[in-house]
């Protein structure tokens, strides 16, 4: 059996530490190609460039630097700079956590998803904080690879990704791993106003984050408890919690009313 090609990607940058352990880390699993951001693009989510041209620089064998964003690199990656499908797709290993609503914000989650779209099975990893400037990056690509170990031999359902966050501990301190739902948390003063030497006022997004009650069971909990955090995203968004409420709504008529309106 040939090994398998293993596509690598992230939203720190092609240069971030990170993605280095994390392509060291898979290359004992098949061939790893990895396509990239030239430059940090933390929370740019799941947008497209589409206003200007993208350009892909082959900085070093089986590693491309593009000028946009992670789902641009994917997206480029499957369309026009890979000869073939990969096997799988992984994501990270992203400097900070995507735990809760930062799954909807998150470059790296956002790579994976491009990914799942295409049929891909595709992995997102990303690791906690530090509080001492520490980031123990071979231990979470060493999680990345044992996970992906296992996707290669079984896969994932169409649709889904996993999004796993790994402990910024030393290995010894994780305590295993845990599957998990989305947890849920603000953000505290999350736009900062200030006013520049020349009086103009700029703004900073940022903040802190403070975290819901009733976390049992969530990303966020086996993170905080010291446990590998691996949850699936599915790309569906439908609430079909909802549905059955919504066919009461007098929405039927909407379209006649609106025409209506017009006349």
């Amino acid at each position: 059996m040939e090994r398998p090609t293993i596509l690598v990607s992230n939203d720190d940058g092609v240069d971030a530490p990170g993605i280095e352990a994390l392509r060291r880390a898979l290359a004992s699993l098949g061939r790893v190609i990895v396509v990239a951001p030239n430059r940090q693009r933390s929370a740019a989510s799941h947008s497209l460039t589409l206003d200007v041209p993208l350009r892909a620089t082959t900085i070093a064998e089986d590693i491309v630097s593009v000028d946009g964003t992670p789902t641009d690199c994917v997206l480029l990656a499957l369309k026009s700079l890979l000869p073939e499908p990969p096997d799988l797709l992984v994501s990270g290993v992203n400097r900070g956590p995507n735990l809760g609503d930062d799954v909807t914000y998150s470059g790296t989650v956002a790579a994976a998803m491009e990914g799942t779209l295409f049929g891909i099975p595709s992995i997102a990893v990303s690791l906690d904080r530090s509080t001492s400037g520490t980031y123990e990056y071979e231990h979470a690509a060493a999680v990345a690879r044992e996970i992906a170990r296992v996707v290669l031999e079984r896969g994932l359902p169409g649709g889904t990704l996993l999004n796993v966050n790994v402990p910024n501990v030393p290995p010894a301190e994780v305590k295993g791993t845990k599957i998990t739902r989305q947890g849920k948390q603000s953000y505290e003063e999350s736009v900062i106003e200030k006013t520049d030497p020349r009086g103009r006022t700029y703004y900073w997004i940022g903040g802190y984050t403070s975290t819901w009650p009733d976390q049992e069971g969530s990303d966020l909990e086996a993170v905080a408890d010291g446990f590998v955090s691996v949850m699936p995203v599915n790309l569906d968004l439908t609430d079909y919690r909802v549905m059955d409420t919504l066919k009461d709504w007098p929405l039927e008529d909407i379209a006649a009313g609106a025409e209506e309106d017009r006349s």
